[in-house]
């Protein structure tokens, strides 16, 4: 039966597997996730933006070390925290963005916004609203695979409150005893909504949830983007070679409410700061030695190309009532 163990992985073995520029695109991405995030909140707030959002702003090396250890033929299941996840897997900004503002130019036609965005075409399934809802369906896809028996997998991303749904726990089991090419992917932030993780489960690590149903689990620093895509690479390693599916639990943090709406009062100004301290992009920059004004002009970089999606968004037309509810089956 396998173990669950703490695996920090090393940088040093990590960067066997990435070069200098796989490495610096990965930084670029990092930042684009970040400003657009950031711009989406300030369209949110001039009412641009309808409904609510939940930021993932802090987490981008989860999203894009997962997402670079993975291959165009494989699929992504994600969460309603899924902004970052949708940009790492190469969705492009100005469809995003149209998208959030309601528009027809939006991957979902504007019908899915901020909690449902989805791009098939590039094996995105989509975000889904229901925490843990993404799970079964993550089975689903990972008995298509192996129907097919193609050299996919399907990486399904939750957070730690989902870890403790039914849900998780059905389906992780489905996935083993099919030995499923399934990667369990869990966004460690340290609270569901407001309620803390040491609160809510009785264990170190969620990955020791993994030994009792006989797989592979393992907990990394979520803002580490080399030691998430080394874990990643790893359990697609073990899934194309029929060994089954992984959990791996990365440790991160959001810096930004649960949604719109928290106040935040469960958590101190102290604690945030200690994770910004440990800030994902700033950790990456310096691992690879460049200078503020370098960093500073990528990040400018970033934010021009999220400038053009706003403006393309904002050119696009507004979905037609009469064709309004096409794609609504029930």
């Amino acid at each position: 039966m396998a173990k669950s163990k703490n695996a920090q992985t090393s940088q040093a073995a990590a960067k066997r597997k990435l070069s200098e520029k796989q490495l610096h695109d990965m930084l670029y991405t990092m930042m684009l996730i970040r400003r657009f995030e950031e711009k989406a909140l300030d369209l949110y707030s001039l009412g641009k933006v309808h409904g609510t959002m939940h930021l993932s702003i802090g987490q981008e090396a989860t999203a894009v070390g997962a997402s670079g250890a993975l291959t165009q033929q494989d699929y992504l299941l994600n969460t309603h925290r899924g902004h970052g996840h949708c940009l790492a897997w190469g969705s492009q900004a100005d469809l995003m963005m149209a998208e959030f503002m309601g528009k027809e130019t939006g991957y979902c036609r504007g019908r899915g916004g901020s909690m449902h965005i989805a791009n098939v075409d590039a094996n995105n399934l989509g975000a889904n609203g229901i925490v843990a809802g993404g799970l079964p369906i993550s089975v689903g896809v990972g008995l298509s695979i192996r129907a097919r028996n193609t050299e996919q997998v399907v990486m399904v991303v939750f957070g730690d409150g989902a870890s403790n749904e039914g849900a998780f726990h059905e389906s992780i089991n489905m996935a083993s005893i099919w030995n499923l090419p399934v990667i369990f992917l869990c966004e460690n932030n340290q609270y569901a909504m407001s309620m803390p993780v040491e609160k809510s489960m009785n264990i170190d690590r969620i990955s020791d949830r993994a030994a009792a149903y006989g797989i592979e689990g393992v907990t990394v620093d979520g803002n580490d983007v080399e030691a998430v895509y080394e874990a990643v690479h790893n359990a697609r390693q073990r899934a194309v070679a029929g060994k089954g599916p992984t959990l791996i639990e990365c440790n991160t943090y959001r810096y930004m409410g649960h949604s719109k709406s928290d106040r935040q009062a469960y958590r101190t100004r102290d604690e945030v700061k200690t994770w910004m301290d440990k800030d994902p992009i700033e950790r990456l920059a310096g691992n690879l030695g460049m200078s503020k004004d370098d960093k500073d002009s990528l990040f400018k970089k970033a934010e021009a190309e999220i400038e053009k999606a706003v403006e393309f968004a904002e050119a696009s037309p507004e979905p037609d009532v009469a064709d309004i509810m096409e794609g609504v089956y029930a």
